[in-house]
């Protein structure tokens, strides 16, 4: 058995059944190693975009997602998109063909330190040098990947190690890939029950990783069983962040914030003062030494304990303690100030355009007619209005990172992923650009989604940047075409509709959704800037 057989049977014996790979020549043996083993090869039109697909199956799967690409250019186009997936909290299994270990130092054909690259970007970066070690190091990458605070991993493939006889070894047995706990010990769990019925207006802050998309009714469960609000935080944009109305508000005014799992950064203005209470106290668990220690960092004596724990495992022992008690009249007031918007859908565009929310919230009327939706929200200030106004039960965002360009690729793994699904793929034109080949690979592969373009003719975030900093008569380098996206879709195999005119947008959406192919729907906008939450 040849290294790339055991590695794939590894695979196999972890469950994967879909691998998002482009092919090159130091990856073939594992191409061929996938022959008859039930492990689909989703062949893609750039290194950057497996990724980007593995970060959404995952989140939707709740499956360690694996990327497949070339050395050289291959694993260096693979990079960019890793610092998506750390920020956002996706378990990644990136793979890698490599050199030849037994030609190292010679300069064999795109010889490069491979690790060094990935390392700063990875919980986990590894170049086994014996066949028989291939098992064993994917099964630890997978329990890595999807332990603590979960996230990229990868594997180096030497072309020689994969070639090589890797003898009888056998693949790992099940246990070997599953997420280690850390538990949340019975005392802690009752102090911080005991912290939240005290405080007056308690928040309970959650990351990415704890978001509805990943954990179903996970937060309602934890909020009735602690009588306080679980907010999930997964916006670059922070306390300013539209789907959440008066966030910003709702922390100012809070006197106790246990944070599970959520970075305390810049998205939560550092922990600092005025946006907390300087009397506001914080309880942080979380797995990784180095986020308690940022905590300890940011907020100084305000920080009244820190408990190493998984969040997860920690929301699950909170939920079995039961009912704490606490203030129900707190959680409707959080409520309805998440639920302010500082717009309103109904608000029509002097010039007559269609606007932003106004596409957006045509989207929704689609989503909630379908049975079974899922939402994509990418790019700049288009992508900020798809927050704001798309529900927050199945999506997948361009998280805390802020990368944008991954949002046609996500809503491909969506397709995929859930075939039944209705998938709606919201991103601007800027964005659409990164990765607008990929039609091409949805239709190959039959992947039916809608990519909706709020097409402003221009990098939008940017033009407000310039708008904002330096006035209307310096404005440069943020325009774009008046390119026809959707016949371009459609010349890619997929579906176009092009629209101008909001009585013709229900129409068009719904003829895009009906078509059974990937579907471009391009839609001109007023390019207004995207809310910046709400004052209540």
């Amino acid at each position: 058995m040849r290294g790339a057989d055991l590695l794939v049977q590894t695979l196999k014996a972890a469950g994967v059944t879909r691998i998002f790979s482009l092919s090159g020549n130091q990856i073939m043996p594992v191409y061929d190693a996938c022959v008859g083993q039930g492990i689909e090869i989703v062949h893609t039109r750039h290194e950057a975009a497996t990724v980007f697909m593995a970060e959404a199956h995952a989140q939707l799967t709740g499956e360690v997602g694996v990327a497949l690409v070339t050395a050289g250019g291959g694993l260096a186009n693979a990079v960019g998109p890793l610092f998506s997936v750390r920020e956002s909290e996706t378990p990644v299994l990136l793979l890698s063909g490599d050199s030849p270990v037994g030609q190292d130092g010679r300069g064999a054909f795109q010889e490069m330190d491979q690790t060094a690259m990935t390392a700063p970007l990875c919980k986990l970066a590894i170049r086994p040098r014996h066949a028989a070690e291939l098992g064993h190091e994917v099964a630890r990458a997978f329990r890595i990947a999807r332990s603590g605070r979960p996230g990229p991993v990868h594997i180096a493939l030497p072309f020689d190690v994969v070639e090589a006889d890797a003898g009888a070894v056998q693949p790992p047995r099940a246990a070997s890939f599953a997420r280690v706990p850390q538990q949340l010990g019975e005392g802690d769990a009752r102090l911080i029950a005991q912290s939240i019925a005290s405080a007056r207006k308690p928040v309970v802050l959650v990351g990415p990783v704890l978001n509805r998309s990943r954990t179903g009714d996970l937060l309602d469960r934890l909020s009735d069983a602690l009588n306080a609000p679980v907010l999930a935080m997964e916006s670059p944009r922070g306390l300013k962040d539209p789907s959440m109305g008066a966030l910003a508000e709702v922390l100012a005014q809070a006197d106790l914030i246990v944070d599970l799992g959520k970075r305390v950064d810049f998205t939560t203005s550092f922990g600092a003062t005025p946006a907390f209470k300087p009397e506001a106290g914080w309880i942080v668990v979380d797995a990784d030494a180095r986020e308690q220690d940022r905590a300890h960092r940011n907020l100084g004596s305000r920080l009244k304990l820190a408990i190493t724990a998984d969040p997860l495992d920690a929301a699950m022992r909170l939920i079995d303690l039961g009912r704490q008690g606490g203030d129900g009249d707190w959680r409707s007031t959080v409520q309805s100030l998440l639920d302010a918007r500082s717009f309103s859908v109904e608000t029509p565009d002097p010039e007559g355009r269609i606007t932003s929310a106004q596409l957006c919230a045509a989207v929704v009327r689609q989503m909630r007619a379908a049975p079974n939706a899922i939402g994509i929200c990418d790019g700049g200030e288009f992508g900020q209005w798809a927050q704001a106004l798309l529900p927050t039960q199945r999506r997948v965002i361009n998280g805390v990172s802020g990368v944008i360009g991954g949002g046609l690729c996500y809503g491909l793994a969506a397709a995929m992923a859930e075939p039944d699904a209705t998938v709606f793929s919201l991103m601007g034109d800027g964005s659409c650009g990164f990765h607008f080949p990929e039609i091409e690979t949805a239709a190959r592969h039959g992947a039916a989604y809608v990519i909706v373009i709020g097409n402003d003719l221009r990098w939008n975030a940017e033009h407000q940047i310039q708008l904002r900093e330096y006035g209307p008569d310096r404005l440069i380098g943020c325009q774009l075409s008046d390119a026809r996206y959707d016949l371009a879709c459609a010349a890619l195999g997929g579906h176009g509709e092009y629209v101008m005119r909001l009585d013709e947008l229900d129409a068009a959406l719904e003829r895009a959704a009906r078509s059974g192919k990937v579907a471009c729907v391009n839609v001109m906008v007023d390019g207004a800037a995207a809310p910046a939450g709400s004052a209540h």
